[in-house]
């Protein structure tokens, strides 16, 4: 097998798995979206009172 034949399997290799790392990134930038979100929402309740 040449290399250009092997090359040509590993990407098609690849192709095939579907979009795992695609998925893992969403979903890592999703929690940390979630967290500051909340960190942002929920640190002006713990200010007191200012009058």
């Amino acid at each position: 097998m040449n290399s250009a034949t092997a090359l040509l399997a590993a990407a098609h290799t690849a192709s095939a798995q579907g979009p795992g790392n695609t998925v893992r990134i969403v979903l890592a930038v999703s929690l940390v979206g979630a967290v500051l979100v909340g960190w942002f929402l929920l640190r002006g309740y713990g200010g007191g009172n200012d009058d």
